[in-house]
């Protein structure tokens, strides 16, 4: 769509408003509003402009002061809207458009830190050897009561049923329904923007659910995703509830996981090259697999992306907690599902919901093609549950980002710069972290130390 066609779809739609949006690190919704007319100018003429650091702010909306990733000047980059993005944002009464941006320096190079930048980086590489990723993601996220008071526990959202879910029902058809009028919204809001869900179900959790989306290009299924957890929020917001994607809202419940479904097809031809001629899995696939084994750990920071990230990946709990395979298996980080050979593919399970979707796709999808270009032969697929294995994953932040830090093949293939500055983006959250006093100091040390 060129900029005649933006002023077609802007007086068409009647809209009043556009929403310039690019992500952040943390997988927030940042970038400028505008109208018609001032969209139109600064696109024509690199207008659309916000600082560099916009890709160095943390999760709690602070600058990153102390990292060499970023100009110390705090210079001005554009915003170059992918004109194949733009849509309607259905929950405003004006019309509004909303587009996803790229971004880029004054000298049109790209800004390599900008996550979409990272993952389109991936899909170069995977361009480059005449292989097609495809991916299927599966979000879960969870229902609570409104929350004003961060020093109290969240509690489940009511649906319609006047009560609070006393524990999980998984897979339940009423308790899913119990939320039918959130859900109807989330549905005719994706479809207005063409965000193309499938399934929904109940999850293990209270007031837990998962939506699956149909598989797709990776880039394509990253913006959806982001909008989608925009989407979500606001259709929560209008019931009264929130919705939230944090990895372990709950202390004894369940946490919740961005699954990834990831394939590789022959860019020419669209088939499959995990499966051989016989049907059997290829030797692509299971280096594929030996790959996402290897850098598991490194890529952790980017699947698991938060100091919360770690509390939902612990034995028993739905959660990987190793970097183990095996077919049609739940316990295990890479899961293979039973298919045909034409839909042969591995399930990455250890990404959370918190995680940011360019990222999360970008470093899996990175790990499996390290993993073949270096033909990395996998461990044995394991039988029955993998949580009889030692706990392997990192248990903390500081530790999973210690493994990006000294892996070099994975920090070249995402890019130096860009590693250089989320870890330091990461860094400076987890110093906020250290300083905040928890409730559970206050309730156990006040008056027994």
């Amino acid at each position: 769509m060129n900029q005649a066609k933006f002023e077609d779809y802007l007086e068409s739609k009647k809209i009043s408003e556009v929403e310039c949006l690019v992500a952040d690190m943390s997988g927030t919704a940042r970038g400028k509003i505008l109208p018609p007319k001032k969209f139109l100018k600064g696109n024509k003429s690199k207008g659309l402009r916000v600082p560099e650091e916009v890709f160095t702010l943390t999760i709690n909306g602070r600058f990153v002061s102390d990292t060499e990733a970023v100009s110390d000047s705090a210079i001005d980059i554009y915003m170059q809207p992918d004109v194949d993005t733009i849509r309607i944002v259905p929950w405003y009464t004006e019309p509004t458009a909303q587009v996803i941006c790229d971004a880029f320096h004054l000298n049109d190079d790209p800004v390599t830190i900008s996550p979409r930048s990272v993952l389109r980086r991936v899909l170069e590489l995977y361009k480059d050897k005449g292989w097609r990723p495809v991916i299927a993601p599966e979000l879960e996220f969870y229902l609570v009561k409104k929350n004003i008071d961060p020093d109290y526990p969240l509690d489940a959202a009511v649906g319609r049923s006047g009560r609070k879910e006393s524990g999980g029902q998984a897979y339940g058809i009423d308790a899913a329904n119990d939320f039918d009028p959130i859900v109807e919204d989330i549905y005719d809001w994706c479809e207005a923007q063409e965000l193309d869900v499938d399934t929904l179900s109940h999850e293990a959790g209270p007031a837990q659910l998962e939506i699956n989306f149909n598989h797709g290009d990776p880039l394509e299924l990253a913006d959806q995703v982001f909008l989608f957890k925009r989407t979500v929020r606001q259709a929560a917001l209008k019931h009264d509830v929130y919705a939230t994607f944090m990895a372990k809202p709950h202390e004894n419940e369940p946490g919740s996981s961005m699954h990834i479904h990831q394939s590789v097809v022959d860019a020419k031809t669209g088939r499959s090259i995990f499966a051989g001629k016989d049907g059997k899995p290829s030797k692509l696939f299971l280096n594929h697999i030996g790959g996402m084994q290897r850098y598991m750990a490194a890529t952790l920071p980017l699947l698991a992306p938060n100091v919360n990230s770690y509390r939902r990946l612990v034995p028993e709990s739905d959660a990987p907690t190793n970097v183990h395979w095996a077919i049609d298996n739940r316990t295990v980080s890479l899961r293979v599902p039973s298919s045909d050979p034409a839909n042969l593919r591995v399930e990455n399970r250890v990404a959370g919901a918190d995680a940011n979707p360019y990222l999360a796709f970008a470093a899996s999808l990175a790990a499996g093609y390290l993993g073949m270009v270096e033909k990395v032969k996998p461990s044995d697929p394991v039988t029955g549950s993998a949580y009889r294995y030692a706990h392997t994953l990192p248990i903390s932040l500081d530790e999973a980002l210690d493994k990006l830090s000294y892996t070099k093949t994975l920090r070249q293939t995402l890019g130096e710069q860009f590693c250089e500055a989320y870890i330091d983006v990461k860094f400076s959250e987890m110093q906020h972290f250290r300083r905040t006093i928890s409730s559970w100091e206050r309730e156990f040390l006040l008056l027994n130390v």
